[in-house]
Order: structure tokens, then C-alpha cells, then sequence
């Protein structure tokens, strides 16, 4: 099966795949180059490490020379060094066969390609120039027979007109005989174009564009053969150097084998061992019967005090509840706000602080372009030549209002932010109310923690959630509520339910989306108010 039979009549879908085609080896070589730039910048990463490291001693006699530990880590860079060179190698190998030969063989396919197309191109002109002359001698052929007709009427109605002289009827017969051989070599005309179109076309469909889309096709086939052997070589280049990475990886094993904690020991030792004995005790010194003071001659040096014993500190910072993953509620909730209301506070207070970013680029990108539009329209009032100062008078009218939009959707999100706020105060305040390692803990008005410990910043946000069921006795419910939706209940804080599942309402929406129930067996949570039918006690 080939193009020039299957596809005789889809030269825009062969066109738009062979373009395709191009485009994607462009595509593969930029991702060779960058997946190559990654290496060159991860062994050049590794050869500045290796060299912070591995400091250059003045002498080889100081004490930590002779540790095996030591000279295990300077044998672990020495082979990190080697291990980034093959990084490199990688790299290089990368872009001379790859890169290299791959873009200059897709030059190669784009003025081969170009040629069939202009091919392609010059029989379909040739072709469509036929059939305008065909169509042509077809019109001047109709109108021509037709003036014959006309003229034989006329022949024929003189002859019959007893008031015409032979003169006029003679006239008439000739008329009509010249008509109708004018008519008649139109006739001829026309099927010799016929005959001449009806033969290109044949040539054209059966044979000129069959081979152009054969040449086009042998074009495609040697494009993604070439492009599998790319494929081939991203792999093939590192496995030939993966025996000598592996050599790397063995000296690196072997460094920690050569490690000797006894000899090191043994090491230290003879290196700090002083040879004094212990100091002896001290002999009781009698003043009250005049004794003269003498010190004792069996301590060698000045007894030491008592060593302070340096406690460990058993705090230990710990979380209750375990990292989650980030709280999505554009997948779990049905309908999203444009205040974001729809979110827990927290994650609320985010979004509007990042959409308030969002409209502040936007709206000082306006204003650098009304200011340079006003400096524009000042060069054109000064010098008409440049420029006619009217015609920037739309633009800065559109600025403006653009300007004035972005004002008012800022205004509104500030609004939304501020009252977000205070929920977010009430939330901090709860959070810092239970501190799980119980140490003093202090949250500033944007929500980041002042002490000195720094628990996951995740815990923050579901603080709310979390503390409101900490050493609580149970809450009598206010009502009860029929799940219309199913929610996994993925964050923490929140409770899974089912469709058409009932569960007793604890607390009402504060205003944040969210509602507290409890189940049966005394299981509580935060539900998406949305999602649930509340019928609250009288």
C-alpha cells in the first residue's frame, strides 16, 4: 500500500502529517539539547562539590590523615569527580550524535520536501490553466452555436417574407452559412481542449501526483526510521558509559568497605594518649593541731571539678496527624465562587492573595502602557510627522477603562481578603491555642510562625479542623443533614460520606463552605455544605 493510490485525493492531510513529521524531530532535538544542558550542569554541580570537599592538605602528618574514615571520603569525591566526567562525556556524545546529525539531516528533508511540493504545486497550475482554457472554448462554442441558430431563423423567415428582395435573402443565407461554420470550428475547438484536459487529468491523478506522494511518503518513512535511531542513541549513549559509572559506583562501595572503626580508634589513641597516671587522693590536712600545711606529693596535677552531665533533650517535634497531600477542592467540590468561598479559610485567604497579585501585575502593566501611549501622543503633538496624535486617542481610552476595571476587581478581592482575614485570625488564634510539643508559639498576622520551631506549614491551614476535636467532650447536635453528593474526605479535618448517608449537624457554615457533622459511631468532621440537605432543630 503507498500514499499515491490510498491517499490520491488528500494532499492537504499528506502536506499536514510530513509538516508534522519535521516538526516533531525539531522537537526531539530541543529536547535532546536540554535533557544535555541538565547533564552539563549536574556534573558541573558535582565537580564544584568534589572540590569544596576535598581540600588540599599542607601536610599529609596531620592527625585525620591517617583515619581510614577520612581517606574513604576523599577516595568518595575523587570518584565523584570521575563520575561527573562521564556525566559530561554523556553530554557530548549526546549532542554530536544526536543533536548534530539529526538537525543537519532535517535541513536535508525540509528543501526535499519543499521541492515535491512545488512539484505538486506547478502540475496543479498546470492542470487548473487547461480547464480555464477548456471552459473557455466551451462558452465561446454555446454562444457561437446559438448565434447560428439565430442566424438559420432569420435565413428562413427572409426567404418566406414575400415583401424581401432576392438581394435580402441572399444576405441572410450567407450570414446563417458563416454562423454555422464559425460554430462549427468552435465545435472542433472545444473537443480538442476537451480531449487535451481529459489527457492531463489522467496524467495528473494517475501518474504526476502518485509520485510526488510516493516521494513524499519514501520521505516520511527515512524521517521516522532516522528519528528511531535517535530514540535508540538517547539510551545506547549512557550505556556505553554505565560500565565505567558502575566502576565509580564500586570505588565509592569500596571506600566504605576500607573503613576501620578499630584501627581509627586505635588511631586516636596513639595520637592523644598523654601517659599520666589518674590523680590520687588528697591527704587530710589537720590545722587544728598546727600542722604545718603541706601538700600532697602523690597528685600530679590539680584534680578536675565535677563534669556537668549535659541532659538530651527530649522534646521532639511531632504531628499529631500525617502530611497529606494538598487539599484540591476544585475536585471534590461541585461549583467554584469567584470569592473562593467555596474553600476552607486558609486555602481561601491564598487564593485571594494570589489572585490580588494576578490583578496587580496586570494593572501596572496597564499603567506602564497609558504611560508610554501619554509620552507617545506628547512625540506626536510635537512632531505631526511622526505621527498623528488622534489616532492613539482609541487606545487610551481602552487603557483607561482597563485601568479603571482592574481598580474596581482589586477593590472588590481586598474586600473578600479582608474578610477572610478576620476568619484567618480566629483560625491562627485556635491554632496557637494547642501546641503538640508544647512550646511557646506565636503566628504573625500573615499566618508564618515566630519561634523557633518550624512545624509543616501544611498544619496551619486544617489547625481549625484538627483542634476542634482535642480533649472536647461531645456537642449535642443542632440539626441533621441527608449527603446528596459523595466525598471522599481526603484532608484532614474533613469526613467521607456517602450519597443519601445521614449525619447529625454539630455546627452550622460559619460562612467558610464548610459544615461540622457526626456519624453514628461518633466520628466528626468537616463536610462542603453544598453537598449535603441540613434540616436544623426548632
Amino acid at each position: 500500500m503507498d500514499w499515491g493510490t490510498e491517499l490520491w485525493d488528500q494532499y492537504d492531510i499528506i502536506e499536514k502529517h510530513t509538516q508534522s513529521g519535521l516538526e516533531l524531530v525539531e522537537k526531539y532535538v530541543k529536547f535532546v539539547k536540554e535533557r544535555t544542558e541538565i547533564e552539563q550542569s549536574y556534573a558541573k554541580q558535582l565537580r564544584n562539590l568534589s572540590k569544596k570537599y576535598n581540600q588540599k592538605r599542607s601536610s599529609k602528618d596531620e592527625p585525620d590523615c591517617r583515619l581510614s574514615s577520612y581517606q574513604s571520603f576523599l577516595d568518595i569525591l575523587n570518584e565523584m569527580n570521575d563520575y561527573a566526567g562521564q556525566r559530561e562525556l554523556i553530554a557530548e556524545n549526546m549532542i554530536m550524535n544526536i543533536c548534530i546529525d539529526l538537525t543537519k539531516y532535517l535541513q536535508e528533508l525540509k528543501q526535499e520536501r519543499k521541492s515535491y511540493l512545488l512539484e505538486a504545486r506547478k502540475a496543479q497550475q498546470s492542470l487548473e490553466s487547461t480547464y480555464k482554457q477548456l471552459d473557455s472554448s466551451k462558452k465561446r462554442f454555446e454562444r457561437e452555436w446559438r448565434e447560428a441558430e439565430r442566424a438559420a431563423q432569420n435565413a428562413e423567415k427572409t426567404d418566406q417574407d414575400i415583401n424581401a428582395t432576392k438581394a435580402d435573402v441572399e444576405k441572410a443565407k450567407q450570414q446563417a452559412h458563416m454562423r454555422a461554420r464559425v460554430a462549427e470550428e468552435c465545435k472542433n475547438d472545444y473537443a480538442a481542449h476537451l480531449q487535451k484536459y481529459n489527457k492531463e487529468q489522467s496524467q495528473f491523478y494517475f501518474n504526476d501526483m502518485p509520485i510526488i506522494f510516493n516521494k513524499l511518503q519514501g520521505l516520511d518513512e527515512r524521517r521516522i526510521q532516522k528519528l528511531a535511531q535517535g530514540y535508540m542513541l538517547f539510551s545506547d549513549t549512557e550505556k556505553h558509559v554505565m560500565p565505567i559509572i558502575g566502576k565509580c559506583l564500586e570505588g565509592i562501595t569500596k571506600a566504605g568497605t576500607n573503613v576501620n572503626e578499630k584501627n581509627d580508634t586505635m588511631v586516636i589513641i596513639e595520637q592523644n594518649k598523654s601517659g599520666f597516671e589518674r590523680p590520687g587522693d588528697l591527704e587530710f590536712e589537720d590545722y587544728s593541731q598546727g600542722i604545718n600545711r603541706a601538700s600532697s606529693d602523690s597528685s600530679l596535677s590539680t584534680p578536675k571539678g565535677p563534669i556537668d552531665l549535659l541532659g538530651k533533650n527530649r522534646s521532639k517535634n511531632f504531628w499529631l496527624f500525617k502530611r497529606s497531600k494538598k487539599f484540591t477542592p476544585d475536585k471534590i467540590l461541585p461549583t467554584v465562587t469567584e470569592d473562593f468561598g467555596h474553600l476552607p479559610p486558609e486555602q481561601r485567604r491564598k487564593r485571594l492573595q494570589q489572585k490580588l497579585d494576578e490583578i496587580s501585575k496586570e494593572l501596572q502593566k496597564e499603567a506602564d502602557q497609558s504611560e508610554a501611549l501619554g509620552k507617545m501622543k506628547d512625540v506626536y503633538e510635537k512632531n505631526p510627522q511622526m505621527g498623528d496624535p488622534a489616532s492613539l486617542a482609541t487606545q487610551i481610552s481602552q487603557t483607561s477603562q482597563n485601568i479603571e476595571r482592574l481598580k474596581g476587581e482589586l477593590n472588590k478581592y481586598e474586600t473578600w481578603l479582608s474578610e477572610a482575614g478576620v476568619r484567618g485570625e480566629t483560625l491562627r488564634y485556635r491554632a496557637h491555642a494547642i501546641n503538640n510539643n508544647g512550646a511557646h508559639e506565636v503566628l504573625s498576622p500573615d499566618g508564618a510562625h515566630s519561634d523557633e520551631s518550624t512545624p509543616d506549614s501544611s498544619q496551619a491551614i486544617y489547625a481549625e479542623f484538627d483542634d476542634d476535636f482535642e480533649d472536647e467532650e461531645p456537642v449535642t447536635p443542632i440539626g441533621k443533614c441527608t449527603a446528596m453528593y459523595n466525598f471522599p474526605g481526603a484532608s484532614e479535618g474533613t469526613i467521607s460520606m456517602e450519597e443519601g448517608e445521614e449525619l447529625a449537624v454539630v455546627e452550622e457554615d460559619k460562612g467558610d463552605g464548610w459544615t461540622r457533622v457526626r456519624r453514628h459511631n461518633g466520628d466528626e468532621g468537616y463536610i462542603p455544605t453544598s453537598y449535603v440537605a441540613i434540616t436544623l432543630n426548632k
